[in-house]
């Protein structure tokens, strides 16, 4: 028995105005274990509580009161790091550039195939499993550095310092002085 606990099962959250495709893609989602909340706006599913498991966001470019990528926005400036795979039935290359520049992990056009569909849920939920492991990371290691006395903490900021400095790229030789052939002419 391994002494790492157990991963919570992933979610998959689905914002979309369209009942049918929300239970669809429910039905195709459970069809390969994932749980499923469904939500018919963006400010439903701000009214959600999030569950501390690895997740993606399934969500549609057009949405009544907030589109999906002013919600994407939105989401990034309150540092909810939920990767997004975009479904439309209306998308055309400036939005979808829009969406991926912002960080979508996959951005679809209705109708999709199942399999591209769960390929990038697979993606999305790969993402943020690394994310999620890259900030259990950081707050052990900020957590360690925490329990160290004020010295402590001190002589780790110096050596730090003094391990970046030693990786900076040294300068070059003719950054340093004019070379023998420009100073020969």
């Amino acid at each position: 028995m391994s002494g790492k606990p157990a991963e919570p099962s992933p979610v998959v959250f689905v914002v979309d105005d369209d009942a049918s495709i929300r239970e669809s893609l429910t039905d195709l989602f459970l069809s390969i274990g994932l749980r499923v909340e469904t939500f018919a706006s963006a400010a439903e599913f701000l009214q959600s509580k999030l569950p501390d498991a690895p997740g993606c966001l399934v969500l549609d470019v057009r949405l009544p009161g907030l589109s999906g990528l002013d919600f994407q926005a939105e989401l990034a400036r309150a540092g909810i790091g939920i990767p997004i795979v975009f479904i439309t039935g209306h998308g055309d290359i400036p939005m979808t550039v829009r969406a991926m520049k912002a960080g979508a992990v996959e951005f679809l056009t209705k109708p999709f195939r199942e399999q591209d569909m769960l390929d990038a849920i697979q993606a999305a939920l790969e993402k943020d499993r690394a994310r999620r492991e890259q900030d259990r990371k950081v707050s052990d290691l900020r957590s360690l550095f925490d329990s160290l006395t004020n010295r402590e903490q001190e002589v780790i900021g110096l050596v730090s310092e003094s391990n970046r400095l030693r990786r900076s790229p040294p300068k070059s030789a003719s950054a340093r002085s004019p070379s023998r052939f420009t100073a020969a002419m």
